[in-house]
């Protein structure tokens, strides 16, 4: 506890405005490439296709194929169990 203590004591007040500064342009990308998507999703959307969709199909697409069997087995087996199959 005491280093942490030592350490803050030891930090200049220009480190931690550097530290936030950097934090604040990392979230103002975020929101930025956040409203972005959204546009893209917006278009997709007025074009006729199902966004609700298009995010289940790039959720995916992140995933490996053995991922996705293995989820999908689980599934299934929660289905059964429901007598929703």
């Amino acid at each position: 506890m005491t280093d942490i203590i030592n350490d803050i004591i030891n930090a200049t007040p220009a480190e931690l405005r550097a530290f936030i500064e950097r934090i604040e342009a990392q979230n103002a990308f975020i929101k930025d490439y956040t409203e972005a998507r959204k546009e893209v999703y917006d278009d997709a959307k007025s074009r006729g296709f199902c966004t609700k969709t298009i995010r289940k199909i790039v959720a995916l697409r992140k995933k490996q194929a053995d991922q996705i069997a293995e989820e999908e087995a689980i599934e299934q087996l929660y289905r059964e169990a429901l007598g929703m199959s």
